[in-house]
């Protein structure tokens, strides 16, 4: 009879985090552990208060399903008896990492994946802060290939530049974190174009972005605040060009992997993204963006300090998890 056990613990940030709702200089997670069988599974996640998630309601959002993982609950099921968010994902991921332990198999065969993990390329986040602040961080970031902007709204077309100016081979996204207005789109968007920039994340706040249909998307436009489950899909597929599927928004990855398909039967790419948490989030994560059309999981690279075994960075390649983080039996 599998128990869960749950804990809250908190990993410093290197520096200081800074998008347009605000800065922190800790990721505070919740790790979920199903222990049964012989065998123990883990899942991280990470409460968001910008959907009115806190470290304590997701524990007990969590403990409340405890008599339904020892009576054998399975993942599908797991979907119809918690809403999408933190805490399904972090059960969600344990009771994967539960499955291999216990069947002696990787999580991808546990999920009828067809092939194992292979390293694949991330984004590296440059967070909010000046125009000047941001191009001296982006020259200093130059061995990673991809760079990743946190916009803030005023002034954000003499980020883009200046970061251009720094960096002017790299490949640039920007997520604005629903800080545009309707009135901004044109001018960032035509100075995105130009500056050769490939993406942009939730310009407008959710549920102000019908605006987003009736405007020409001279870069590609990511929904992220704007989407949570695979209903979202159509009703987003006429705004946007791509989704960033967060396991922490969709509930697990079990839920994510069939949002994914959704997204490219509707003609939309992927973005597979993170919160500010350790390998242990990102290491589910990476089997989703395997086929991701752009990759952000640079999470462990803004901590202090990440665990141990952690994912292998080399620059912005991420490698699949070593035995013992996650997914893989030892």
């Amino acid at each position: 009879m599998p128990d869960l056990e749950t804990s809250i613990e908190s990993w410093p940030i290197d520096g200081e985090f800074v998008i347009s709702r605000g800065a922190k200089r800790e990721a505070v997670v919740v790790v979920a552990r199903v222990t049964g069988d012989g065998a123990v599974g883990v899942g991280e996640c990470v409460p968001y208060a910008r959907y009115g998630e806190t470290p304590q309601g997701v524990v007990t959002a969590l403990n409340a399903m405890a008599p339904v993982v020892a009576a054998g609950t399975t993942r599908a099921e797991l979907l119809h008896r918690m809403p999408a968010g933190a805490a399904r994902n972090a059960l969600d991921c344990a009771l994967i990492d539960h499955e291999a332990h216990v069947a002696g198999r990787p999580a991808h065969e546990i999920l009828g994946l067809a092939s194992a993990p292979r390293p694949v390329l991330s984004v590296y986040t440059i967070s909010l802060g000046t125009p000047a602040d941001m191009a001296r961080r982006a020259s200093e970031a130059q061995r990673y290939p991809i760079l990743k902007l946190k916009l803030g709204g005023e002034g954000d077309i003499e980020r883009m530049q200046a970061v251009r100016r720094a960096v002017p081979n790299a490949r640039i996204v920007a997520d604005a974190n629903e800080a545009w207005r309707a009135s901004d789109l044109q001018p960032n968007l035509t100075a995105a174009h130009d500056l050769g920039l490939e993406l942009i994340e939730q310009p407008l706040p959710a549920g102000e972005d019908q605006a987003l249909a009736d405007i020409e998307h001279k870069v590609p436009i990511c929904a992220d605040e704007s989407f949570h489950t695979i209903a979202d899909v159509a009703v987003l597929a006429g705004r946007y060009d791509a989704i960033n599927i967060k396991l922490d928004k969709t509930g697990g990855l079990t839920a994510a992997l069939g949002i994914a398909s959704e997204a490219r039967a509707h003609g939309m790419k992927v973005m597979v993204g993170c919160m500010l948490a350790t390998s242990l989030a990102m290491a589910p994560a990476l089997l989703l963006a395997q086929e991701a059309d752009w990759v952000d999981l640079d999470g462990p690279l803004l901590l202090a300090r990440d665990r141990v075994p952690g994912l292998v960075y080399e620059g912005a390649l991420v490698r699949p998890a070593p035995p013992g983080l996650w997914g893989l039996p030892a």
